[in-house]
């Protein structure tokens, strides 16, 4: 009868379509019961499936989702509202008549034009399914009923979830994909161990792979570095730090008795060093966006966001399983409640940039957590940006809309919560007596200063009520604003336009440090499960039990949908929680024959831990092959896919797709051990060849790109690499591990710099007060969102805003200027040259000693002759030039402009951490052949030796 029906239907216009639809259900109405029974039924399906979404999607805006506003007065949320009908007195529908009434009209823009907009305004087919639903008497089933059409819809469309070909979905763009399986090779199965064939030809199955293409094109592989190289290479890769002349002795005598167990002995004793995972911890950061602060326009400190980055050193320390690593992070609080670690671990889910201010609605905020999560869980653990399905199905991937959604919906109840969670004996709290009279100082300024300007303002709030003849009226300021239907003064009252300027910015400060005192309690960045009546919590507190309305919001499970173009105001379709189809991984091995294989728990716990487990499953293809290549990327320079974050047909296909998946079936195979990994990787002749090659030009010629690896590919040192050395060689690296951020010295004209946060401006940067603080570790340093540290940045250290799944290393300019000109290096210098003469007699020993630490290589007499000449020429200079000595400010004076006056205005901020500041070594401190020393450290911290690792 449908099919009919739409058939009779597309072949007339708009008008007598309406027309033919009313004929067609009055004569079904008054047939047999059967008939009318199936009418019913069908006049019901097309409301739950057809004109309900629409309602949600176009109408609810502006009538419906604010009862207390809507427009006209019109509620379109119930059948009862509607026959009520709004201002105008009109009919809005008249069931059984589509002609008449407002809304057909309307939505038909004959007399109003609704949606008002152009871009809205409902297509022809649109229109057609409110005019039968109109003139089949207009029903509304109730919510059951509803729920079981739009059920069964989508379980009509769903198909099989087929890669290859692809059928279902939400639109006819979608359904019957083909794929070219080259685009599709993520999502393909991994071949068993058994079905991938190892080349022959070489002892380890690395270099099998690899060897066979290098022959292929023509090529021999470079030979073995020099042992020198090596475990200057190889300390670089697993601890971020260069290897003391000490041990790169020690390892080349080993190395002349026996290559291969020094190798394998040089490994081991990286790996179990703790430099392990602070070194491993920092790519995973650069992956999860990991700050200190929420970033855009209200860059508020994450209270204790540092809890997470030590909790994934110590993961990495422990060589943690990583499906485990998987689990505790996307849905550890859910795994085990009661283990503050686990808290602590689903710090992932807030690791994105986030803030919600008066400007955004609720649910927009609410929406952008959400999208944010879904998009980092897919670039992360699965390597598949997911933000391209949020608003169509994926233009190249198998990844449906319907999918995102899904993976929404199990996000759903999870609210942003900073959680309790007591600290753990293994957290460093070391600093806390010190940082917490820093920020207790502030405070205190910040309050005493706002409470001056309150007294004056309560002074001129007395007079005003002595001299309107009502002194018995005077009430406090804070307690005339909680009373309704009182004459109130204006908020400024007795204040000049200076002063009105300075208290919101005084109550802008206690707010700020207010909350940065937070840091010092056993809080931790994280989630809880929760859900709210209209989805619209951006709530950072758990709700309060005493409290019955936040418990109810609490309780209420949440309504998941396709937001049509993503827009959270034009739900669709509801959709429960569920995995990626795209696979063909059922979400568990449970369910009922004829069931969705795809389906989560729809309940308020367990949602997460149940993707979670999905993505941690050894059988999900790109969960396998991401974290592999991730690995064999931060080793050679490259992914084997060369976009780690990105293994859709967008991305750079595998230059080696059949070693790719020999590494994923080993990785699982040996208990998820990134350990093991290591091992494997380092141990083929691949990463241990030089970067130097026989036949350059031949090689150039048959492998311009470097896929073939038939040589190493250098690298620069990354920025913290760079400062972390810098800071060993010289003496002053504080290898303390763990606990609040340290706030290293930064160039201070971009210290002092004004920077916007709300109605105000942030406090100025200022750095730890002793060396031991601030020269720590750079992934200890306090991450800021909007203040980027000058030196590494310009060395290319990753925003936080997105995820990094690759350095970039361009040589640009202002690298130069920083090397040779910065305070940072500077200082770095001179610490070096105080410590080079501590330990060495003679200008000249100093130089070579100077020159083996930087370099790791013994210096040749030519150059040392060189820089012998330029140490004296340079000591002459100095003998002549007395550099001052800096000073350090105490306070600075910040110009603003009130927001209601118009007024500019300045006020003095504290920088308390300068009246005892312990500066570092600084060059009015030393001699002149201490400058002239240092000098000659600065041209080897320039130099390609120091810069680049071969």
């Amino acid at each position: 009868m449908e099919r009919t029906l739409s058939a009779q239907l597309k072949l007339r216009t708009t008008g007598r379509l309406v027309l033919c639809a009313a004929t067609i259900f009055a004569g079904l109405l008054t047939a047999t019961p059967a008939r009318a029974e199936e009418a019913s039924a069908e006049a019901d399906r097309i409301f739950a499936v057809h004109v309900l979404p629409l309602m949600k999607q176009k109408c609810f805006a502006c009538h419906g989702n604010s009862p207390d506003d809507l427009k006209g007065e019109l509620d379109l949320t119930s059948r009862e509202a509607v026959l009520k009908g709004g201002e105008s007195g009109e009919p809005t529908i008249v069931p059984g008549k589509p002609d008449a009434g407002l809304l057909l009209s309307a939505i038909r823009w004959e007399d109003y034009e609704m949606p008002p907009k152009q871009n809205d305004r409902l297509t022809d087919a649109q229109i057609e399914w409110f005019a039968k639903w109109v003139a089949a008497g207009a029903p509304w089933p109730d919510a059951e009923t509803i729920a079981r059409y739009q059920r069964e819809s989508w379980e009509s469309d769903s198909g099989d979830g087929m890669v290859v070909e692809t059928s279902g979905g939400l639109s006819d763009e979608w359904t019957h994909r083909r794929y070219d399986p080259a685009d599709i090779w993520a999502f393909l199965p991994v071949p068993s161990r058994e079905e991938i064939v190892v080349p022959q030809g070489a002892d380890h199955p690395i270099d099998a792979f690899l060897n066979a293409r290098i022959h292929d094109a023509g090529l021999e592989p470079a030979g073995s570095a020099d042992p020198v190289t090596l475990i200057r290479r190889a300390t670089y890769d697993l601890i971020g730090l260069p290897p003391t002349p000490e041990e790169t002795e020690t390892f080349v005598a080993a190395w002349e008795q026996n290559a291969d167990q020094a190798w394998l002995e040089l490994i081991d004793r990286l790996l179990a060093s703790p430099h392990y995972g602070e070194r491993w911890a920092q790519h995973w950061l650069d992956v999860v966006r990991y700050a200190d602060t929420s970033g855009f326009s209200n860059d508020w400190e994450r209270s204790n966001a540092w809890r997470y980055r030590d909790y994934v050193i110590r993961s990495f320390n422990a060589d943690k399983p990583y499906d485990r690593f998987i689990v505790e992070q996307i849905a550890g609080d859910e795994l085990d409640p009661d283990d503050p670690e686990m808290i602590v671990a689903a710090g992932f889910l807030r690791m994105g940039p986030w803030e919600h201010t008066p400007m955004n609605p609720n649910k927009e905020s609410r929406q952008q957590y959400l999208d944010d999560v879904v998009n980092g869980i897919g670039q992360t653990f699965l390597s598949t940006a997911m933000r391209c399905a949020k608003c169509h199905d994926h233009k190249f991937d198998p990844l449906p809309t319907r999918d995102y959604y899904r993976m929404y919906a199990a996000l759903a109840t999870t609210q942003l919560a900073e959680r309790p969670a007591p600290y753990l004996p293994v957290e460093n709290r070391h600093a806390f007596d010190e940082d917490r009279q820093h920020v207790e100082r502030l405070l205190a300024f910040a309050t005493n200063e706002r409470d001056k300007l309150y007294a004056k303002r309560e002074a001129a709030a007395k007079q005003w009520y002595a001299e309107h003849g009502r002194p018995e009226d005077y009430v406090p300021y804070e307690v005339r604003l909680k009373q309704r239907n009182v004459e109130k003064p204006p908020r400024f009252v007795g204040l000049s336009t200076d002063e009105q300027g300075i208290l919101k910015v005084r109550e802008q400060d206690v707010r700020i440090w207010t909350r940065r005192l937070e840091r010092f309690q056993p809080l931790a960045q994280s989630v809880y499960n929760g859900g709210d009546l209209y989805q619209t919590s951006v709530r950072l507190r758990m709700p309060d039990p005493n409290k019955g309305w936040q418990m109810k919001k609490a309780q209420a499970m949440p309504e998941t949908a396709i937001y049509a173009g993503g827009s959270v105001f034009a739900p669709e379709e509801p959709v429960t929680p569920g995995v990626l189809s795209g696979l063909g991984l059922p979400a568990s091995a449970s369910g009922s024959p004829g069931s969705d294989p795809y389906a989560l728990p729809e309940s308020m716990d367990g949602r997460r831990l149940a993707l979670a487990r999905w993505i941690a499953n050894e059988d999900n293809p790109l969960t396998t092959r991401s974290i592999v290549n991730r690995l064999w990327h931060y080793h050679f320079g490259r992914g084997i896919a060369g976009n780690p974050n990105n293994f859709g047909a967008t991305g750079k296909k595998p230059t080696h797709p059949e070693l790719l998946d020999w590494l994923a079936t080993e990785f699982v195979a040996n208990g998820w051990s990134i350990k093991r990994m290591h091992r494997l990787i380092m141990t083929s002749d691949a990463y241990r060849r030089s970067t130097a090659h026989s036949n350059p030009e031949t090689l150039a010629e048959k492998d311009p790109t470097h896929d073939l690896l038939a040589v190493f590919r250098p690298r620069r040192l990354t920025a913290e690499e760079l400062r972390d050395t810098m800071l060993l060689l010289s003496g002053e690296l504080n290898p303390e591990m763990g606990g609040l951020p340290a706030r290293p010295e930064i160039n201070m004209e971009v210290a002092l710099a004004p920077r916007m946060i709300q109605f105000s401006l942030a406090p100025a940067w200022q750095p730890s007060r002793t060396p031991a603080r601030r020269n720590r570790r750079s992934i200890y340093a306090y991450r800021v969102r909007g203040l980027p540290d000058p030196l590494m940045n310009v060395f290319n250290q990753p925003g936080a805003d997105e995820s990094c799944e690759m350095r970039d290393a361009p040589s640009v300019t202002p690298q130069v200027f920083t090397l040779m000109n910065s305070d940072v290096v500077t200082k770095r210098s001179i610490a070096l040259a105080v410590r080079l003469e501590n330990e060495t007699p003679s200008p000249d020993r100093q130089i070579e000693q100077g020159y083996r630490l930087i370099t790791g290589k013994g210096i040749s007499p030519a150059l040392l002759q060189k820089l012998v000449a330029h140490y004296e020429e340079m000591s002459g200079y100095h003998k002549q030039h007395q550099p001052e000595r800096p000073e350090y400010p105490t306070q600075v004076t910040r110009s603003l402009v009130e927001e209601f006056s118009g007024d500019p205005f300045e006020y003095q901020e504290m920088l308390d951490i300068y009246e005892d500041y312990v500066p570092d070594v600084h060059a009015a401190d030393v001699s002149p052949e201490t400058r002239a020393l240092a000098d000659v450290c600065l041209l080897l911290l320039n130099s390609n030796a120091f810069m680049y690792v071969y």
